[in-house]
């Protein structure tokens, strides 16, 4: 936890505490509650994604904090963060890594093609629907509900000076 909050505080481009306890409640969800990068339970076994690529022969199972998976998404990823993730993909569970693919992909929408601004910007606030930027609306109550703790603990802890 000290870890990504570290990484929020230095993060210019969250500048909404509301973003920010979303992060963190879906990597708390991600992570099975441990905040750190992990790889899938069962590493993809029985899902496409869970094969063994043609070309690289690497497996691209969920990874990371919040768990990147498809071949197409660690090579697009890779690219837009300058790292060949499409060739190491456990790359993904480097905290930094991992921290990046989760601020990157949530606020651009490199997940689902849906935005964290999408349902968190202005006076809008909806943790709800915003899990469609992960994984459309598995488990999205109990994480709109880690996301409104969170954002209360961030405002109380006035840990950061949100802008």
């Amino acid at each position: 936890m000290s870890f990504l909050l570290d990484q929020l505080a230095l993060d210019d481009r969250v500048t909404d505490p509301r973003h920010a306890a979303y992060m963190l409640a879906t990597a708390w969800h991600e992570t099975a509650k441990t905040m750190r990068p992990i790889a899938e339970y069962g590493k993809g076994t029985g899902k496409k994604y869970g094969l063994p690529d043609m070309r690289t022969g690497h497996t691209y199972y969920g990874r990371g904090y919040v768990q990147l998976t498809w071949a197409e998404n660690y090579q697009g990823m890779g690219q837009a963060l300058g790292i060949d993730l499409f060739n190491e993909p456990d790359q993904a569970m480097k905290p930094d890594v991992a921290y990046a693919i989760m601020s990157r992909g949530m606020r651009k929408g490199s997940f689902t093609g849906v935005k964290l601004s999408t349902f968190i910007s202005g006076v809008n606030c909806d943790y709800l629907h915003a899990r469609k930027i992960i994984n459309g609306m598995d488990c999205a109550e109990l994480i709109a509900g880690y996301a409104v703790k969170i954002e209360g603990m961030l405002n109380q802890s006035m840990y950061r000076d949100w802008e």
